[in-house]
């Protein structure tokens, strides 16, 4: 009977960690500040939680503008003199605005500016107007963006969690994009 019960408790503490990670994230506090790709919340305070078809009817509706904050990627450190470096195309549901590194969760002065003056383009300087905000799935920017939106007075605010992989999953065009001008170039 000891060892039964023994062995139970040993099989229930070795399962916890399997099932704790099989568990959506809460929502922090704040903004998340690292590890940006991995399980998102389901929720976000103040904003509406889009589905594939969800952001497919809005996009084909023309009623909300589509923002897309997936950070560009860096330059190769180190890259030998006279290599010709160039971005990977980013492909993006079309007639996105393309706001990149402006999901991190601490934004430079100029970058936090940048990031006000896309969604004011995006809205029409209008803060009732629909935003749907993403980048890919499990990644945290498109969170962090939201957030952000919320926090600036933004009022009608969309998550899109499944991003540009959820789009692409359900076979829905996308265009290359090409990124809004940032302060620094």
């Amino acid at each position: 009977m000891r060892r039964r019960l023994a062995a139970a408790i040993v099989a229930a503490m070795l399962a916890a960690p399997a099932f704790a990670q099989q568990q959506e994230p809460f929502e922090p506090e704040g903004y998340r500040t690292d590890n940006y790709r991995g399980p998102v919340p389901a929720t976000l305070e103040g904003a509406r939680v889009l589905t594939t078809a969800e952001a497919e009817a809005i996009w084909r509706a023309k009623s909300g503008a589509f923002i897309d904050v997936l950070p560009r990627p860096p330059k190769p450190k180190n890259l030998p003199e006279g290599t010709v470096w160039r971005d990977a195309p980013r492909k993006n549901i079309p007639g996105s605005i393309w706001l990149p590194d402006t999901g991190y969760g601490t934004l430079p002065p100029a970058m936090d500016d940048y990031f006000r003056r896309g969604l004011a383009r995006a809205s029409r300087g209008d803060k009732a107007a629909l935003l749907v905000i993403y980048c890919l799935a499990d990644c945290w920017m498109s969170w962090n963006a939201a957030k952000r939106a919320l926090a600036d007075g933004y009022a009608n605010i969309a998550w899109y969690p499944d991003g540009t992989d959820g789009w692409e999953r359900a076979k829905l065009p996308t265009d290359e994009a090409q990124p809004e001008p940032r302060p620094d170039q």
